[in-house]
């Protein structure tokens, strides 16, 4: 973990930042997979995991201030860290443990929304923790026009008759998880948050120690967010988890309670292709599959298809969901693209369903895919491909990261 130390006045200086953030170069450089350290390519993308780390610091530096909340991006296609879902928006809010918090907005129609009360912050610890709790914006009543007014309190205000969620005692961080499977369809949820019982409802003007602080805390949180999982792939590998998958569980990471979660490493040559396959339940809030790679950033998602979900992905006739993965187009709806990554994982996903199967997974040549696939396969022509992806990024632009 990077030291934060500033100057004799008080004062967190430019230079004090820029020192303390010069040994992340090496500690990314030692945590890369050794494997991989003679791949120049691979070793200048892993700046991008550097870069992300300190934007995400960045935005707690400048905006925060426990008392005055807002809501900033934590894991987004910008803030690739912590290898976020293709599917999902996730902001969060640095409150004061015990506070009175009041968040308003309209609810929107995504997939879901949820809250995840947080504590201790995994960026400021360096510990992974199970979430506090877990609240649903759909539980809330919410009005016609998508309206809806909740407080979180330790206990519920007296005569207070709306909304009230438990603010639990540990919680010092609020993130919300916004899901959408069409995107660009389903209306992006609007919200804010105030403090009811702060001292004074205008924020007015920091004191020099509140700035130095949070300015003195990007280093460490920096480190926290890039260094968290450049390694995991390798793990996965180590493992021997190549091209096939494995149930694991991110409850204790804040991963949500009522989601499974599925994973592993794949590793294909440019004529190879891997095809999953797993039947779909019956009853399931939320499904999707996506790849990352070798750093376990996720594949960037807006311009290729590297990711699906229930309204994107084709169900066969049987009730099965198969997809194939490979580098090249197979010429099937159902196509996840590795982007230009001969190796990285593939994760799955399941929400609130009581069955939770493990999708097979086998490799085959590229040319043989659809020998391998049933005959009412949906398939996909070069030019309906590229059309397809098109809109794929225009939607994926219409999400509200801020």
């Amino acid at each position: 973990m990077v030291e934060n130390e500033m100057s004799d006045n008080g004062i967190f200086e430019w230079e004090d930042l820029l020192d303390q953030l010069r040994p992340l170069g090496q500690l990314m450089r030692d945590r890369i997979p050794e494997r991989l350290r003679s791949d120049p390519r691979v070793m200048q993308e892993s700046m991008r995991l550097l870069l992300s780390g300190v934007l995400r610091a960045t935005n707690d530096a400048i905006m925060h201030d426990r008392s005055h909340p807002i809501f900033v991006p934590e894991l987004n296609i910008c803030q690739n860290i912590f290898q976020p879902n293709a599917d999902t928006i996730y902001k969060a809010a640095l409150i004061e443990k015990g506070g009175t918090y009041r968040i308003r907005g309209d609810r929107g129609t995504t997939r879901m929304m949820i809250l995840a009360q947080l504590g201790p912050d995994t960026l400021r610890t360096g510990q992974h923790h199970p979430a506090q709790d877990a609240n649903d914006f759909n539980d809330l009543h919410v009005g016609a026009d998508g309206a809806f007014d909740v407080i979180l309190s330790p206990t519920r205000p007296t005569g207070y008759e709306g909304d009230w969620w438990e603010l639990k005692p540990a919680t010092e961080k609020l993130m919300v998880r916004i899901v959408a499977c069409d995107w660009g369809v389903e209306r992006e949820p609007r919200f804010g948050i105030v403090r009811l019982d702060a001292d004074h409802a205008a924020k007015g003007r920091p004191t020099l120690a509140q700035l130095a602080h949070r300015f003195a805390e990007i280093p460490a949180t920096a480190t926290v967010c890039a260094l968290a999982f450049p390694d995991k792939v390798q793990k996965l590998r180590d493992e021997g988890l190549i091209n096939t998958l494995k149930v694991v569980d991110f409850s204790q990471m804040t991963g949500l309670a009522r989601q499974s979660y599925y994973e592993g490493a794949y590793d294909l040559a440019d004529d190879e292709a891997l095809i999953t396959e797993v039947r779909i339940p019956r009853e399931v809030d939320y499904w999707s599959l996506i790849l990352t790679n070798e750093l376990y950033e996720t594949t960037d998602w807006y311009h290729n298809q590297s990711s699906l979900n229930a309204a994107q992905a084709v169900v066969d006739g049987d009730g099965y969901f198969r997809a194939v993965i490979s580098a090249r187009d197979p010429g099937v709806h159902n196509w996840l693209d590795t982007s230009g990554y001969a190796s990285g994982a593939v994760q799955g996903r399941w929400f609130n369903t009581d069955e939770r199967p493990t999708p097979t997974m086998k490799k085959v040549k590229l040319a043989d895919v659809r020998s391998h696939l049933p005959v009412d396969t949906v398939l996909v022509t070069p030019d309906a491909r590229a059309e397809a992806i098109r809109e794929r990024t225009l939607r994926a632009h219409t999400r509200i990261i801020w």
